[in-house]
């Protein structure tokens, strides 16, 4: 009996117990590693977990902020977002047959090589093909179905005003931030705050579920400027016509609103156009009314004259002798291009006397004439808020040598913007202070700054109309129905630290109506190659031509009689050239 309980069971006689006890002692040790792990990876590296997870099937999308819009002062567009698509990849799910990926690549309006360009970094979870993408072609894309391309919601920018608009609006970069101009001056108006979506998809990119909005887009505000886009194509078109017709280097004008400071046009040339800047060059998006400086040339003897007159130094009769037509100040020699002889102060700004405006300066105090240059705006930047803003030049008055003060008196010696010029010409418009100028309607008039007196004011406007007349330098400034007064300028160009001997910039500015002036114009042609380069044939044709009808566009009344005016042929013009 006890040999049959042997034989029927022998692992239990031949096991030793100490091998069970291992055995289960293995397994408990095994279970409580994976426990150990299970805690840690359930508790303790949750997140990374997630993470990973959520990298594969769940996305943050941003959702994009609304661009707020740009129009001028009536309500019209010149900037606005319109809702495209952006394509996307992410390049380690894409899988697309070669026939495919072909029709991906003339979607997006890109070569098949492009394309594979985009895709060759695999690491990257996400790349962006394009991100302005019509919603008629993004449906296209959409329905080819290729895993791993994906698209969101975007907004492309679009300028109606295109190139006349151009270096006033600016323009934004493929993110949508502002480069340029305005979009760039005022982008944090503009821009608003990109929300966030939460989206799952599945394997094959397709969204399965929408977690709704995490954060909300706040929509950028509008912007309204002062422009009026009327007045501004009116000028774009007068400057442009007279830049052909000379065959200028470029140009530029400014409008401005005497009563407010508001710009109501600024157009340069060469310009571009917004909406589609491929072959663009540097030279195009210089806003050369704002960036660039230059010798002004005569038309800043109105300001000699006028501190002249205010410091009861002369009167409009007192005479100036100006022959021989020539004045030496020790090893230098001022000249007048037509030698006058005795001219009277009224005179010297009709006849544009070098000779003379340098006698008169020299009798004025260096700081007095400093400290007026100061008061309208020249040599500081007049903060409009445009990129790159030139302050123009005007070294101290305790360096000034007689001749350097005898020259900045017909503006050589000193440089300026255009816009700058055309704002100290408000001077003139305003009886005797200026305000500051604004890029943005205003819905009131701003505190002038006084810097003349209005007697002093009314004799240099006088003069001014002079110079507009038959006699002046700038009879092509007249306007039908208008009483114009302005100044013509002509320089020779500043070239390696010198002077060009054939190259001018003919600059001309003024206000209109005379009796009580509304608009104050700022013409500059560079360089012009035609034949003809005095201001008062090549700046003074642009004046009358934009201001006349911006007067006419603004209803603003005529002052003179409505009757044909005879202008002079450009050939017959004579005028300065410093």
């Amino acid at each position: 009996m006890l040999h049959a309980r042997a034989v029927g069971n022998p692992w239990r006689a031949s096991l030793p117990a100490w091998r069970s006890r291992l055995v289960l002692l293995a397994l408990l040790l095994a279970m409580a590693v994976l426990a150990a792990r299970a805690f840690y990876l359930q508790a303790m590296h949750e997140g990374f977990l997630q993470a990973k997870g959520d990298a594969r099937y769940r996305r943050v999308v941003e959702v994009p902020a609304y661009r707020g819009r740009v129009t001028d002062r009536n309500g019209e567009l010149l900037a606005v977002s319109t809702p495209v698509r952006a394509v996307w990849v992410s390049p380690s799910e894409m899988e697309a047959t070669p026939r495919e990926f072909e029709q991906l690549a003339q979607l997006l309006e890109m070569s098949t090589r492009e394309l594979r360009a985009k895709l060759a970094d695999t690491e990257r979870d996400m790349v962006y093909l394009n991100r302005s993408v019509a919603p008629e072609v993004a449906a296209r894309i959409a329905a080819l179905r290729i895993p791993g391309v994906f698209q969101d919601n975007a907004y492309r920018r679009f300028y109606p005003g295109g190139e006349v608009l151009a270096h006033l609006v600016g323009f934004t970069d493929i993110g949508d931030s502002g480069q340029e101009g305005i979009e760039l001056a005022f982008q944090k108006q503009l821009a608003g705050k990109p929300g966030a979506r939460g989206i799952i998809r599945d394997a094959h990119g397709a969204i399965v579920e929408d977690s709704g909005i995490l954060r909300p887009a706040q929509q950028g505000n509008d912007v309204v400027l002062s422009i009026d886009a009327r007045i501004q194509s009116l000028a774009f078109r007068g400057l442009r016509d007279a830049v052909e017709a000379h065959h200028a280097r470029g140009g530029g004008i400014v409008v401005l609103d005497t009563q407010t400071g508001e710009v109501l046009a600024l157009a340069n040339l060469p310009t571009y156009n917004p909406n589609n800047r491929s072959g663009m060059v540097p030279a195009q998006m210089r806003n050369r009314a704002v960036t660039d400086s230059f010798e002004p040339g005569s038309t800043l003897k109105p300001f000699t004259i006028a501190l002249a007159l205010e410091m009861g130094k002369v009167t409009p009769m007192t005479p100036i002798q100006t022959a021989p037509g020539t004045l030496a100040i020790g090893s230098a020699t001022i000249h007048d291009s037509h030698p006058e002889g005795l001219l009277t102060v009224s005179q010297v700004i009709q006849k544009s006397s070098n000779v003379g405006a340098a006698k008169i300066a020299l009798g004025l105090p260096s700081e007095s004439m400093w400290q007026l240059f100061q008061d309208v705006g020249f040599g500081s930047p007049l903060r409009l808020g445009f990129p790159g803003e030139s302050g123009g030049r005007v070294r101290p008055h305790k360096t000034w040598r007689p001749i350097e003060q005898a020259t900045m008196s017909y503006g050589h010696g000193i440089s300026v913007s255009l816009v700058q010029l055309a704002h100290a010409y408000l001077l003139f418009a305003r009886d005797g202070d200026v305000v500051p100028l604004s890029l943005t309607r205003q819905a009131a008039a701003p505190a002038g700054h006084r810097v003349l007196s209005p007697a002093t004011v009314r004799d240099v406007r006088a003069m001014l109309e002079l110079a507009v007349q038959p006699g002046g330098t700038a009879p092509r400034a007249q306007i039908v129905g208008y009483r114009v007064g302005g100044k013509t300028g002509t320089a020779h160009k500043q070239q390696n630290g010198g002077y060009a001997e054939n190259r001018y910039i003919a600059s001309f500015s003024g206000l209109a109506p005379a009796s009580n002036p509304r608009l104050v114009v700022a013409v500059m042609i560079d360089e012009p190659r035609a034949g003809q380069y005095y201001g008062g044939a090549v700046a003074a044709p642009v004046f009358a031509t934009v201001m006349g009808g911006a007067l006419r566009l603004l209803n603003v009344p005529t002052d003179a009689p409505l009757k044909p005016i005879e202008l002079p042929r450009a050939e017959s013009i004579v005028e300065e050239a410093e």
